[in-house]
């Protein structure tokens, strides 16, 4: 994003009037309106206010994690910049459901589901409040993706800000970040680690309020966010805790503003293929969240784009991995703002062809003219194309008889692709972590874990609970784990999650039972994962499968009875949302 150093200047500017009719005027206007009017008055409203268009600033800021703890205050100078460039802000919180605080139990199973009721309340409070534009602002894994969905589905104008990550602990000299604190769990139980130095880690892994400080699910898809074209240009590495998010914020609202009031692109108009694609790429070339793929088929859905595992899977194949970012590598969210932030990345990834440059953004301007001003890449936090850490990129899309749709690997960081060993079967988290926890399991073993996909589980459960007890006990390069759950973005080991189809969809990873040989190949020349098993062993098999009954009640049920697989997306509705006959 190109700085401004006037700022202050450009919010005395007077605000431009609208140049075509505002869907907010709906809302207020005519003599059946005067209701309306009535209560944007007790709202602080004067004529002049109500007259402008008015904004939706979502946010999911509140106290369910430190992602979302100062996201209320970032708001507020989303609405000030609102304001100052002609319009009138509404802030609308919206639910959050906090990964850190749901894992390894049942809470998990509402994470992924929150996506939707993210998207669904950006959409209710857009369509029925009639609002001309949609400020967001998220920073929990959910949370991103959600509110872009919201965007997209909406197709008003919108910017999406990723609130910025927490700094990393420090401990003995070294950066450390949530990850290292569940791993220290596996280390006491194996007896390498005491509690009190387990406490150490705990009281020192998140030292300031923000995201996750990793690569993980919260920063891929903030550089997402920007990739795709509905962020501010280096918009997402800013740390949540610097002083420079609340001009950026300004700066941004400015942006949304010239798009509400006539001279900017729809969000539509933004995600394309295109764009897509260049989301799909730099999260490839960081190593990013696995979670992304779930990510990034939905909100293409929303866009009445279809963009499924497979189209991912393209992209993640052709891109080289160029970020030394943890999990799979060394640095920081913090380390890449420092290095000149996601579009250093962007830009080295356009220089090598590996981006669609004239992909448009939110500013009207295409990517390429976007990213004209980005640094070269340091060397260390990002690496030029010539010295890629990996050509292929950092995550991988496994197919076979085991996975006919598909299967996600991250591979960064991975000392070895290959893998074969007798399967070793649990029917749910809960088996998997007691069987792990008290080490009742043997090198060698592939570990499965099934009915935890989207319909299954309800709601897909995330296991970095069961990756990091497994690394903590350092088993994590002599055991695989495969899941039809999903991983967190901060697992790290030869751990397989997204398989589908999903056992409750009959997928063949119902049909498997102890000792079936399972062999994993992740090189780029095979991207395989199989069973030795015939199709006419499988399909007897499944043909016996009892499935398990289905949720009763809540929101469980209604998520079961609606989902859709995860190679597309684990979304909930037809897609393409199109506006009613009597909507503006």
């Amino acid at each position: 994003m190109t700085r401004d150093n006037d700022d202050d200047n450009h919010n005395n500017d007077a605000p431009k009037a609208a140049t075509r009719r505002l869907r907010s005027q709906t809302m207020h206007e005519g003599l059946l309106r005067a209701s309306s009017r009535g209560f944007l008055h007790a709202l602080g409203q004067d004529d002049e206010d109500i007259a402008r268009p008015h904004v939706g600033v979502f946010h999911t800021g509140g106290e369910m994690s430190p992602c979302n703890a100062n996201l209320r205050e970032q708001a507020q100078h989303a609405k000030t910049g609102i304001y100052a460039a002609g319009g009138t802000p509404h802030e609308c919180p919206v639910v959050s459901v906090s990964d850190g605080l749901t894992m390894a139990h049942s809470g998990m199973r509402f994470s992924l589901i929150s996506r939707e009721l993210i998207a669904d309340s950006v959409e209710a409070s857009t369509r029925g409040h009639q609002w001309d534009g949609i400020f967001a602002i998220g920073a929990c894994d959910k949370n991103l993706p959600g509110l872009m969905m919201g965007i997209v589905r909406c197709n008003v104008p919108g910017v999406f800000v990723h609130g910025g990550a927490a700094l990393p602990g420090q401990m003995h000299g070294e950066d450390i970040n949530a990850v290292h604190n569940y791993e220290s769990i596996g280390k006491v139980l194996s007896g390498t680690a005491t509690t009190e130095e387990l406490a150490a880690v705990t009281h020192a892994c998140i030292p300031t309020v923000g995201a996750c400080a990793g690569q993980f699910t919260a920063n891929t898809m903030g550089m997402v966010s920007e990739a795709i074209g509905l962020a501010p240009i280096g918009s997402s590495m800013v740390p949540a805790v610097f002083s420079e998010r609340a001009p950026m914020l300004r700066r941004a609202a400015r942006t949304l503003m010239q798009a509400v009031l006539g001279d900017g692109p729809l969000p539509r108009d933004i995600v394309t293929r295109k764009a897509l694609e260049n989301a799909c790429a730099v999260v490839s070339a960081t190593g990013g969240s696995t979670n992304a793929a779930l990510h990034l088929p939905a909100i293409a859905h929303e866009a009445g784009i279809t963009f499924h595992l497979d189209d991912v899977a393209e992209v993640f194949a052709r891109t080289p991995l160029i970020g030394d970012l943890s999990p799979g590598g060394r640095f920081h969210a913090r380390d890449v703002y420092y290095a000149g932030g996601a579009q250093v990345i962007l830009r080295e990834l356009l220089r090598g062809g590996f981006l669609h440059g004239e992909a448009l953004t939110i500013t009207g301007r295409t990517l390429a003219q976007e990213l004209a001003q980005a640094r070269e890449p340091d060397g260390q936090v990002v690496r030029r194309i010539e010295d890629a850490r990996a050509r292929e990129g950092g995550v991988a899309v496994l197919k076979g008889n085991l996975c006919p749709d598909g299967a996600l690997l991250k591979t960064a960081g991975l000392a070895t692709l290959v893998f074969s060993g007798p399967a070793r079967v649990f029917e749910s988290e809960e088996e998997a972590q007691a069987a792990v926890q008290n080490r009742n399991y043997q090198p060698g073993e592939v570990l499965v874990v099934r009915n935890e996909g989207p319909r299954g589980s309800p709601g897909m459960r995330e296991m970095l609970g069961i990756t990091a007890l497994l690394y903590g006990q350092g088993m994590g390069d002599k055991v695989a784990l495969l899941t039809d759950g999903r991983f967190s973005g901060a697992t790290r080991g030869l751990c397989i999650g997204y398989a589908g189809p999903e056992a409750a969809d009959g997928g063949p990873i119902a049909a498997l039972r102890d000792g079936d040989m399972i062999h994993i190949d992740a090189r780029p020349e095979s991207r395989s994962l199989r069973v030795e098993l015939t199709p006419a062993q499988l399909a007897d098999r499944l043909a016996q499968r009892i499935p398990r009954p289905a949720p009763r009640g809540g929101l469980l049920e209604k998520y079961a009875a609606t989902v859709r697989p995860s190679h597309q997306g684990a979304v909930t509705h037809s897609g393409g949302v199109v506006w009613l006959r009597d909507e503006s």
